[in-house]
C-alpha cells in the first residue's frame, strides 16, 4: 500500500488535463497499486445567470476525488460532496489572474468570494489522502 507522504506528494504533483468532453471539468490520473487508479479534480457549478459585460461574475468550483477499478473503470469510491471549492471572479474581460483590483479598484476578498479557502490543491491534498487511504483499507480486508 502507498505511504501517505507519497500519495500527497503524487496529489500535488501529476498535471491537471481537461477531461475529454467536459469543458469546465479538470482532472489529474494517479495509477495506484493493485489495479486502482485515483482521479482528482475539480469542475466549475453549472449557472443560469448570463454575465452582464460590466457586472462582476463569480465561477464556483468545486473538488471532487474518486477510485476507479483501472481495468474496467468501475467506480469503487468517490467524493463528490461539494466541501472543498474555491471561486474566482471576473469583470468583462478581467478575471483574477488580471487583477481585477489594479483595474476596478480594491475589492475586499471577503466579499468576492467568502468562502474559497481550497483554491491549491496543497490545501486538501491530506484530506484527499487520507480518505483513499481509508478507501484502500477497506478493498485490503474484502
Amino acid at each position: 500500500m502507498i505511504k501517505k507522504e507519497d500519495l500527497v506528494e503524487r496529489i500535488e504533483k501529476t498535471d491537471l488535463e481537461r477531461i475529454p468532453g467536459n469543458n469546465n471539468v479538470w482532472g489529474k490520473y494517479i495509477y495506484l497499486d493493485n489495479n486502482l487508479v485515483l482521479i482528482v479534480g475539480y469542475e466549475e457549478e453549472k449557472t443560469s445567470k448570463v454575465p452582464d459585460g460590466d457586472e462582476e461574475t463569480v465561477k464556483n468550483y468545486y473538488w471532487f476525488w474518486e477510485v476507479r477499478n483501472s481495468d474496467t473503470w468501475d467506480i469503487l469510491f468517490e467524493n463528490y460532496d461539494k466541501v472543498f471549492s474555491f471561486c474566482e471572479s471576473e469583470m468583462g474581460t478581467y478575471s483574477d489572474q488580471d487583477r481585477i483590483e489594479d483595474v476596478v479598484g480594491d475589492i475586499d476578498e471577503a466579499e468576492v468570494c467568502t468562502w474559497s479557502e481550497q483554491d491549491w490543491i496543497e490545501d486538501i491534498s491530506e484530506d484527499i489522502a487520507n480518505e483513499v487511504l481509508e478507501w484502500s483499507s477497506s478493498i485490503q480486508i474484502a
